[in-house]
């Protein structure tokens, strides 16, 4: 009697021991598929396809630099677009190789971009584009700057140091397209499979930190950068000189609009480019049986989609004609934060891995 008593005892500690276990891989999901998802269906082909944009907008660039015309100076800007469209896709996708190369995201997409260090760097010659203080005179918003801002032609044909500025513009978008070249190719080699493998619920888990980047690009990529700030939800003071592609600013609802369709396609698992649609954020939290937090997000993505189509193309003009409706795209964009920080991530058992002094 005495030895089942113990028997019993022990098959109980072991029972509590796994049911404490706050690795939540325990929960039956298949997690595997849903990283599989993500990296096959998603981030490479994403990936493949901007690399595809940047050595267009890359050949371009080439094409404007031996005939410095504004045709060609046009046709420039129509690449730079493309391929600016398709970072929008990747921007939430801070893991792994893009995450090893000092934060690859800092290098494509800071903005406003810092038109005083991109004139200092382009005529001095001298300067180090890995360094942290440069992140904010690179990447897209830099270009922007350089082939959209007043005097752009003259500023490579007739400046004084226009020979400087043209080589500026060169070593920009050859910069973007070999760092996306290596993250690619980083993806497609030993990364992928390290990915898929990586289950487990902790910091440094691959669905942890997918998910931590996930929400974060929503709350501050998508609602706070594109909309926030230029609308002054935050200081109280609108800004529009802060819109993303300021010196272009007539596609900065094209732009904002793209970062929603993708962040509604990684949280229904739709393949990139495609119809199909595979394991995802929905099926987890389906699994869950939280579906009442799949209609919250759903519902509301028709809301700011609905909101965002309502804008008008120039969102910097739209701060200073009328920045009310600015501020109600915020607010429908806000409505989802916290079901994504709190509801999801806890159904998930995410713990976040940012703070943020703005509250939910």
């Amino acid at each position: 009697m005495k030895k089942f008593i113990i028997l019993i005892l022990a098959i109980g500690f072991a029972v509590s021991c796994g049911s404490s276990d706050d690795s939540n891989e325990g929960d039956g999901y298949n997690r595997t598929a849903l990283l599989t998802n993500i990296a096959d269906n998603y981030i490479i082909p994403a990936l493949q396809d901007l690399e595809t944009k940047l050595t267009a907008m890359n050949t371009a660039k080439t094409n404007f630099v031996s005939d410095k015309t504004q045709s060609n100076l046009d046709a420039l800007s129509v690449a730079w677009l493309d391929a600016y469209k398709i970072w929008q896709a990747l921007e939430m996708f801070d893991v792994g190789p893009g995450e090893a190369l000092n934060k690859y995201l800092y290098f494509m997409n800071v903005y406003p971009t810092n038109t005083s260090d991109i004139q200092a760097a382009a005529t001095s010659g001298d300067y180090d584009l890995s360094m942290s203080s440069l992140h904010d005179a690179q990447g897209f918003p830099a270009i922007d700057y350089l082939i959209h801002s007043d005097n752009a032609l003259e500023r490579f044909t007739t400046d004084a140091n226009a020979d400087d500025y043209v080589a500026y513009l060169s070593v920009l978008t050859e910069r973007m397209k070999t760092l996306t070249t290596q993250v690619l190719s980083d993806w497609q080699g030993t990364y992928r499979d390290e990915y898929v493998a990586n289950t487990e619920s902790s910091a440094t888990g691959a669905l942890d930190k997918t998910v931590n980047d996930f929400i974060y690009f929503y709350e501050k990529g998508f609602r706070t950068n594109k909309i926030g700030i230029p609308a002054g939800s935050f200081s109280g003071n609108p800004a529009a000189e802060k819109v993303e592609a300021l010196y272009k600013s007539d596609v900065s609802k094209t732009l904002a609009i793209e970062a929603l369709h993708a962040i509604e396609d990684v949280f229904e698992g739709k393949a990139y480019n495609g119809s199909t649609t595979g394991e995802s954020f929905k099926t987890y939290l389906t699994f869950l049986n939280r579906s009442d937090i799949t209609s919250a997000v759903e519902e509301n993505f028709v809301k700011v989609s609905n909101t965002l189509n309502g804008l008008p193309e120039n969102f910097y003009q739209q701060v200073l004609d009328d920045n009310t409706v600015m501020s109600e795209a915020f607010d429908a964009i806000q409505t989802t934060v916290a079901t994504f920080k709190v509801d999801m991530a806890n159904a998930m058992n995410v713990g976040l891995d940012y703070q943020d002094a703005d509250g939910d």
